[in-house]
């Protein structure tokens, strides 16, 4: 069994579906519980106009009765606030006689799908393809991953990200990280740890946007309260670093993932990389014990993934964004009529989405991790899959319980 979601929608159009598959029946969800995760989306210092226009907020299409989910798909309706500006854009329907429609793209911007995808998919207007490769299309992510944390709640898991750097301003976060994470995160206005750093990021945003510039940077996603053995070794498509580095990498804009040391424990010799295990002395259903059949790290340097699998420690994930494509100084690019030189389009934009993309990077983790649960303990409903985890959970405690039984007996002799 699989937790999968679809979404649907354009930038500017009537609004955005989101649809969830394999949800187990009995979930107890809410609206606000999305909508939550929706409003922390739309916050971030350096976001554009269009964050004053919306006011996301999710009505349930099927899937829920009574706050419980049914085991039927989920599919929920994000509604654009902006269609009302650019209906006459957007109009599904051909209006016979109207001739052109406004607001075509045809100067592409570097950086964006603009150019390749009108040339893929042979469309004379860009905007055919900017309006579903933007950014927007990430509420309905957010709002699906939302569901997939209320899952992960259910079993003790927590999800938080915080931003490392941006601009070039590169943060000191306090060790051990605060949680929950994620909380600690918004309550900066570029959703960092560190003071300091939060100062100079707001002022190299502000700098950005004085020289109609962006700002890309990094974000650190940490997931707390995993079992072990999530994912699989056997084969390539289901190995838990692939598929999130997957995921990740789907977010528009971000050029690159690590998992633990990332691209450092390339550099280091394998005696300063790898995490030494011990015995854990720590037993019972919840974490930092939970589920770990009595072994654990003395380091994470793995970021809490070996062989494709969960080790038990907190799963760390590293996401780096580039600056976004569209700047109000554009960069030169070519006249999709005439292919002359000309100066790329200017859409409303943001001067920079980092502390968002912490939020949308959050949810697909969230899908991933939910994914791999439903894979691993299936359950057409919540309790069955609760049991489920319970006897799991028996088992690694029963090996903890042998391997101490067996030094007890090495130790009377």
């Amino acid at each position: 069994m699989s937790l999968t979601f679809h979404t649907a929608g354009e930038s500017h159009g009537r609004g955005l579906v989101a649809i969830v598959e394999g949800l187990p029946a009995g979930l107890v969800v809410s609206a606000d519980w999305v909508n939550r995760d929706l409003a922390r989306r739309m916050q971030g210092y350096g976001r554009g106009a269009r964050m004053k226009i919306e006011r996301d907020a999710v009505e349930w299409l099927a899937g829920v009765r009574a706050g419980e989910t049914l085991g039927s798909p989920v599919a929920m309706l994000i509604a654009n606030r902006d269609w009302a500006n650019w209906q006459d854009v957007m109009e599904p329907e051909a209006t016979p006689g109207a001739g052109t429609r406004r607001r075509q793209v045809q100067r592409p911007r570097p950086g964006h799908a603009d150019l390749v995808g009108a040339l893929k998919y042979d469309r004379s207007d860009a905007r055919d393809i900017l309006e579903r490769a933007s950014a927007r299309e990430t509420a309905a992510r957010v709002a699906a991953g939302a569901l997939a944390r209320r899952l992960l709640d259910e079993f003790g898991v927590d999800i938080g990200s915080h931003v490392t750097s941006l601009g070039g301003v590169r943060a000191t976060p306090p060790s051990p990280l605060p949680r929950p994470l994620g909380g600690a995160a918004d309550r900066s206005p570029v959703r960092t740890l560190d003071p300091r750093a939060e100062a100079a990021m707001i002022e190299a945003i502000d700098v950005a946007a004085s020289q109609g510039d962006t700002l890309g940077g990094e974000v650190e996603v940490v997931a707390q309260g995993l079992l072990l053995g999530l994912g699989s070794h056997v084969t390539w498509d289901r190995k838990l670093d692939s598929r999130l580095a997957g995921a990740l990498m789907s977010i528009p804009a971000v050029k690159g993932v690590e998992i633990g040391l990332g691209f450092e424990a390339a550099r280091r010799p394998g005696s300063e990389v790898h995490d030494p295990i011990e015995r854990d002395s720590q037993s019972g259903a919840g974490p930092p014990g939970r589920g770990r059949a009595g072994f654990r790290r003395r380091s994470n340097n793995a970021g809490g993934l070996e062989g494709g699998m969960t080790t038990g420690e907190p799963l760390v994930i590293k996401i780096a964004m580039k600056p976004i494509s569209t700047l109000r100084k554009p960069l030169e690019t070519v006249d999709l009529d005439t292919g002359d030189p000309a100066k790329a389009q200017s859409e409303r934009s943001d001067v920079t989405a980092v502390p968002a993309m912490g939020v949308i990077a959050e949810a697909l983790v969230a899908l991933v991790l939910g994914n791999a649960m439903r894979e691993k303990f299936g359950g057409d409903s919540l309790g069955e899959m609760r049991r489920n985890v319970d006897a799991y959970i028996a088992q690694l405690e029963a090996r903890r319980a042998e391997w101490d039984t067996s030094s007890q007996r090495v130790e009377a002799k």
